[in-house]
């Protein structure tokens, strides 16, 4: 399925692919501040890589999102990462779990990090498409988060209702 976004300036088309995630337990990490990104993503990965779960983000992704979103007249925002880890996984105090409960979501792939503009492209893919937006997170999944800022690849998941709606 593609689109073409009504603005020129940003008309590339999207290759929009629909995934169901599955339901998963995740480890959260986050941070509040004026680029909150990087401390929780060291917080994810000091914890993470020692255990290994960072060499395969097939089996142990880890998706990213703001929370809360930067807004006009707020200084700061906050981002959260969760990466999967098994049921049976321990953390320790001050590790926050949670189950993530799937679903279904309108999906594209992105080289670079993800900016407003692609996130707005695919929302006005699902405003045209016959899959209605469902609120809850979005979210962002580095292919390899591990990788140089110069390789990083994203899918951004933007949720929606049912694919059988």
């Amino acid at each position: 399925m593609t689109l073409k976004p009504r603005n020129n300036s940003t008309a590339r088309k999207l290759k929009v692919r629909i995934e169901n995630l599955p339901p998963m337990r995740m480890a959260r990490f986050h941070a509040i501040g004026r680029s909150p990104e990087l401390e929780a993503w060291t917080r994810l990965r000091n914890w993470a890589e020692p255990r290994g779960l960072l060499k395969d983000p097939t089996t142990n992704p880890v998706f990213g999102f703001n929370n809360p979103s930067p807004s006009p007249g707020r200084e700061g925002y906050g981002y959260e990462f969760w990466i999967r880890i098994e049921q049976e996984t321990q953390v320790e105090s001050g590790i926050e779990t949670l189950d993530f409960p799937g679903g279904w979501h309108a999906v594209i792939t992105h080289r670079g990090f993800p900016n407003l503009d692609v996130w707005m492209q695919l929302l006005e893919w699902v405003r045209n498409s016959p899959h209605p937006y469902r609120r809850t997170h979005e979210l962002e999944r580095a292919h390899n988060p591990l990788a140089p800022e110069s390789e990083m690849v994203f899918d951004l998941y933007l949720p929606i209702e049912g694919k059988e709606k």
